[in-house]
């Protein structure tokens, strides 16, 4: 099944949500979010907590834990507060801690 094909996971049965709503990562095409702002010599990990995460995302997904769709539906399943307020590695926290205790934050039961 491809997304380009209208066959995602938001178009199927029982999928995260109904054809036509968004969630709270959806902004294409909105206004007022302004530019990314890029630092030439921004470092790719902020901390050592952020490169485990993505070692451990790759681990995850080499040994077919789970795919790269499941990945990203964790991630844009979460409360949108929860969403907004989260950066960018602690959303990828969430999403590995959700598909491999499938209880979402591990410990969080």
């Amino acid at each position: 099944m491809s997304l380009i094909e209208g066959e995602g996971v938001r178009d199927r049965p029982g999928g995260a949500y109904a054809p036509g709503m968004s969630r709270v990562n959806d902004v294409g095409g909105q206004s007022g979010f302004g530019p990314i702002l890029v630092a030439e010599d921004e470092p790719p990990f902020h901390a050592d907590w952020e490169a485990r995460v993505y070692a451990l995302n790759v681990a995850m997904l080499r040994q077919g834990v789970y795919d790269l769709d499941q990945f990203r539906d964790a991630i844009e399943r979460m409360p949108p507060a929860e969403y907004l307020a989260a950066s960018y590695y602690e959303r990828w926290l969430h999403a590995v801690e959700t598909l491999t205790t499938g209880h979402g934050p591990a410990g969080h039961e």
